[in-house]
């Protein structure tokens, strides 16, 4: 029997029909596609609230008229499905420049993260957004930082400073993803930087997945941040444990976003997308995380407190093949795995 608790509501990421995709592996799978496998999910009667999206084509338009975002809202909001967090989509490749390139480079970021915002309100004006960030990064590689630490977490602060005041000015929030593959982003050290010199705390923050995080407690990219042993034996619970806490209590702070995931302790990387957390099923044998125990670590206090630092969750598995995404028990499994998420750790609102 499913929970009582209604909060946090339950979204599925359509981006996984995009990241990895391409020309060098397999296409796309289209908006509809994916919104209709997330409609048609049920699990005793539960079913998904939601969905956060990808805001790049073949998606959605980058330079969507009102029209468009309209049809958008028709299209999630007649399935049943509420539009939560949206990912603005920051690099070269789809029209946006790295935060700490050059000021072309720099404008180019802000002015994508505009479009978001603006998709974002009117998404809100249409009724069928109440809740959701927009999602950043920084469209930077961990090598390129690298070669001037200070001075390129600088750069970054002062774009993400300006995108701030963009996004306050459309009532949004943003939240910067937390994967190795984003440079002054790429560790848990390195993220905490990146947003006290940002210094804008009311508007930007966090996001947290439970795939990607959990990387950076092993070091990959900032092995200086490890909090893990080098050779660990993933057979000790204790161990994983005591270092998930200390990440989670250091970023905890700042997170207001949240992806549920999975992974199994390698690395991956598909079409464009450079090497980052492996996303796995929830039912892969070899994935590392007790997903309800490790969300927790998020959805928690270091007293055991709910925080409700958010209003949804999303479940976030890029990098499947399309064969996996196009199954419906796939995300049976999925939703059934987020509902004991908000079992454990949900709240009646």
């Amino acid at each position: 029997m499913a929970s009582a608790n209604n909060f946090p509501k339950l979204h599925n990421a359509m981006w996984p029909g995009l990241v990895g995709k391409g020309a060098d592996s397999e296409p796309p799978i289209d908006l509809d596609t994916m919104i209709d496998l997330t409609a048609k999910t049920s699990v005793n009667g539960v079913k998904f609230d939601g969905i956060d999206i990808f805001h790049a084509a073949p998606h959605t338009n980058i330079d969507a008229d009102d029209d468009e975002i309209e049809k958008l809202a028709d299209k999630a909001g007649g399935r049943g499905l509420a539009i939560g967090s949206i990912v603005a989509p920051v690099w070269p490749p789809v029209g946006g420049g790295s935060a700490m390139g050059s000021a072309s480079d720099r404008k180019k970021f802000v002015d994508n993260v505009r479009k978001s915002c603006k998709l974002g309100r009117r998404l809100r004006e249409l009724g069928v957004r109440t809740y959701g960030v927009i999602r950043i990064d920084s469209a930077s590689s961990p090598g390129a930082w690298a070669k001037d630490p200070k001075g390129n977490t600088k750069k970054i602060a002062k774009t993400f400073r300006e995108a701030c005041s963009v996004a306050a000015d459309y009532g949004e929030r943003l939240a910067c993803e937390g994967e190795i593959c984003w440079g002054g982003l790429h560790s848990w050290k390195a993220m905490i930087d990146t947003l006290e010199e940002t210094d804008r705390p009311q508007v930007i923050g966090f996001q947290a997945d439970m795939a990607h995080t959990m990387l950076y407690t092993m070091g990959y990219n900032a092995p200086k941040s490890r909090l893990l042993p080098a050779k660990f034996d993933w057979k000790s619970k204790k161990t994983l444990d005591e270092a998930l806490r200390k990440m989670t209590d250091a970023l905890r702070p700042w997170t207001i976003d949240f992806h549920v995931a999975q992974n199994d302790g390698t690395v991956k990387g598909l079409g464009y997308h450079d090497k980052t957390g492996r996303h796995c099923m929830v039912t892969d044998p070899n994935g590392k995380l007790n997903i309800p125990k490790h969300a927790g670590f998020w959805l928690r206090d270091g007293h055991g407190e709910l925080i409700k630092a958010f209003r949804h969750i999303c479940w976030d598995g890029c990098m499947f093949p399309n064969e996996t995404m196009l199954k419906q028990q796939t995300w049976n499994d999925i939703l059934a795995t987020m509902i004991k998420v908000r079992e454990a750790h949900g709240w009646v609102a």
